[in-house]
C-alpha cells in the first residue's frame, strides 16, 4: 500500500517536487505537433507497448521516405515525429532542425522543432521557436499550452500560467489544458489548488485517463494513497489497473524513471504536447 511505501518521507509535498518536473519533461516527450491535445504529465498509457512497436514501425519507415526526399518538409516532420515517439530526442532535434532551415516559414515544422527541443531539455530555445510557430493575432492553442509547460520547466510558473489562460479563452475547459495548469499549481507548492484545477480537468468532457493519472499522483502527494489508488484503477480492465497502481507507487516511492528507463522511450502523454 501507498502508505507504507511513504513512511520515510516527511511530506509528500516536499517529494512532489522531485516527481513532478520529471512528468512534465514525459509529458513533453508525448506531444503531438498537430490534431492532439498536449498534456503536461501522466502515468502511463493503456496502449503503451502497442505504441512503442509502432513507434520504431514509424521511425523505420519515415526515415526511408525522408532519405529519399530531405527536402520534403512533411517527410522531415513526420521522420522527426516518429523519433521523439521512440524516446530518440537528439535525433528529433537534429531532423527538425534542419528542416526549419530549409522551410523557414513553415509554422508547423516550426512548432514540431520546439516541441522536440523542449523533449531535449532545451527549454529557452524550444520556447523561442515555439514563440515563432504561431502569432498573436492567429493563435495555436496547442502550442500556447506547451509554452506553458516550458515555462514551469524553467520554474516560470506565474508566466506559464498566462499562457494557460490564454489558450483556456480559445479552448474553455479544455482537459489537457487544465492538466498542464494543475501540473503548474503543483510545482509550486500548491497541491489543494491543483488538485481542484485537475478535479475540473477530470470532470471535463474529453478528459482520457492521463488527465485523470494526473489527478492520482496529486491526491497522493497529499497523503491520500487510498483514494488515489482508487482514481487509479477507476474504469480500468484489472492488468491495467494494476499496472497504472504500480507506477503510481513507484512514482511515489522516489523513482519516477522506473517505467521510462525499463522501456527507454517516454511516456505518453497528450499530451505536453
Amino acid at each position: 500500500m501507498l502508505p507504507q511505501l511513504l513512511q520515510r518521507y516527511r511530506s509528500p509535498r516536499r517529494l512532489a517536487f522531485a516527481v513532478l518536473p520529471v512528468l512534465l519533461t514525459l509529458g513533453l516527450c508525448g506531444c503531438q505537433t498537430a490534431g492532439a491535445p498536449d498534456v503536461t504529465g501522466s502515468l502511463g498509457d493503456k496502449a503503451e507497448p502497442n505504441r512503442v512497436a509502432d513507434a520504431r514501425r514509424d521511425v523505420e519507415l519515415y526515415r526511408d521516405r525522408f532519405r529519399a526526399n530531405p527536402k520534403d518538409a512533411d517527410a522531415a516532420l513526420q521522420y522527426g515525429q516518429a523519433l521523439r515517439a521512440a524516446g530518440q530526442r537528439s535525433q528529433a532535434v537534429a531532423v527538425l532542425e534542419q528542416a526549419t532551415i530549409a522551410h523557414s516559414g513553415n509554422k508547423v515544422l516550426l512548432a514540431g522543432y520546439g516541441r522536440a527541443l523542449a523533449d531535449n531539455g532545451n527549454f529557452q530555445k524550444a520556447f523561442d521557436v515555439l514563440t515563432r510557430a504561431h502569432t498573436p493575432d492567429d493563435p495555436d492553442w496547442r502550442i500556447l499550452s506547451v509554452q506553458g509547460t516550458v515555462l514551469d520547466q524553467l520554474g516560470r510558473h506565474d508566466e506559464a500560467r498566462q499562457y494557460y489562460a490564454t489558450a483556456l479563452k480559445i479552448v474553455p475547459g479544455e482537459p489537457s489544458v487544465l492538466s498542464n495548469l494543475g501540473l503548474s499549481y503543483a510545482l509550486s507548492k500548491d497541491l489543494p489548488k491543483a488538485e481542484e484545477t485537475l478535479r475540473r480537468a477530470y470532470g471535463s468532457a474529453g478528459a482520457d485517463m492521463r488527465v485523470r493519472q494526473n489527478l492520482a499522483l496529486v491526491v497522493g502527494l497529499q497523503g491520500r494513497f487510498p483514494e488515489a489508488e482508487g482514481i487509479a484503477r477507476a474504469d480500468q480492465p484489472a492488468e491495467e489497473a494494476a499496472a497504472n497502481v504500480a507506477y503510481l507507487k513507484q512514482l511515489l516511492h522516489g523513482k519516477p524513471n522506473a517505467r521510462r528507463d525499463a522501456d527507454n522511450v517516454p511516456v505518453s502523454a497528450k499530451r505536453l504536447d
